[in-house]
């Protein structure tokens, strides 16, 4: 697991050059132009830079195995890139307001815009790329920091598109006020991307519970021992990052063996990690007959 979390940061990489890229492009386009939107999509790139290297960062510390002082690993790491990167987009978004404010108050013509667009385009093409392939990356393996780069770079893309048609407008209508009306609308639309990275990487601090469909994926596999006679309670399922953790008390007779015991957490187990994407397991067996068994049947015990 850890030299697959490893080979994650060639994705932060990849992220940081289509980051140079762009901004190299954007703030081309800025220059022939004039265009206060097409500054703020160069804004944006610009934050994209500093999300990618903290990506890269957060993703070596993950990569690292347990040790004594990380038992569990290190794969929250990635929830401090989140978090980060929400800031940023947060942080640039007030810049960009900042900008379309004054360009509000002293507007100006724009020049070479056919230029210009076409650059700003070329930019907006290379975000699009990079975003399928680290979003098809961070779901295949569950990284919540490439996840937030490909949304990122995907809100940075809906930017270009929202800017190369206000400055477009602008040329064909000759009404300057869109240029910052735009870049007013691209700071609204990406302060949307940035509360929900935060507020997703603050509910993984918290140690939120694991999805619903990924919670019942283990009620069913318990379903199926039920059947068999065997119950169960106290399921708790938490997510660390790209780690599930997914604990449950099995109570079996008490004159099972144990051996037979042993045996039948074993496959408990597997079937879980198999049903809810390689979880780490805890069970915990008890005597059904035993009274006592059923005081830690509360979550919170």
């Amino acid at each position: 697991m850890h030299s697959n979390r490893h080979s994650l940061t060639k994705f932060a990489w990849l992220s940081i050059a289509a980051a140079l890229i762009t901004i190299v492009l954007k703030m081309g386009a800025y220059v022939l132009t004039g265009s206060v939107g097409l500054l703020s999509d160069a804004i944006e790139s610009g934050i994209n830079l500093a999300a990618a290297i903290m990506a890269l960062g957060m993703l070596t510390i993950a990569a690292r195995p347990p040790d004594e002082s990380h038992m569990h690993g290190h794969g929250k790491a990635e929830y401090f890139s989140s978090i980060v990167e929400g800031v940023l987009i947060l942080v640039a978004a007030a810049g960009i307001a900042w900008a379309a404010a004054e360009r509000l108050l002293n507007p100006r013509p724009l020049e070479q815009i056919g230029l210009g667009l076409a650059v700003s385009g070329a930019a907006g093409a290379v975000n699009f790329v990079v975003a399928r392939i680290l979003l098809r990356a961070g779901r295949k393996n569950n990284s919540i920091t490439l996840e937030a780069d490909a949304h990122h770079l995907m809100t940075d893309v809906w930017t270009s598109v929202g800017v190369i048609g206000g400055v477009a407008l602008v040329a064909l209508t000759k009404w300057t006020l869109l240029d910052p009306l735009v870049a007013f609308a691209v700071a609204a639309n990406i302060i949307g991307t940035g509360l929900k990275l935060v507020r997703r990487s603050v509910e993984g601090l918290m140690d939120a519970s694991l999805p619903e469909h990924e919670h019942q994926a283990a009620e069913n596999v318990l379903e199926k021992y039920r059947a068999r006679g065997i119950q169960f309670h106290a399921l708790l399922t938490r997510q660390g990052a790209s780690r599930r953790f997914v604990s449950v008390h099995v109570l079996v007779p008490g004159n099972m063996s144990v051996h037979d015991g042993h045996h039948l957490a074993e496959d408990i187990e597997r079937d879980i990690r198999a049903a809810v994407g390689d979880a780490v397991v805890f069970t915990h067996l008890e005597p059904v007959e035993d009274e006592i068994s059923m005081d830690d049947i509360s979550i919170d015990r």
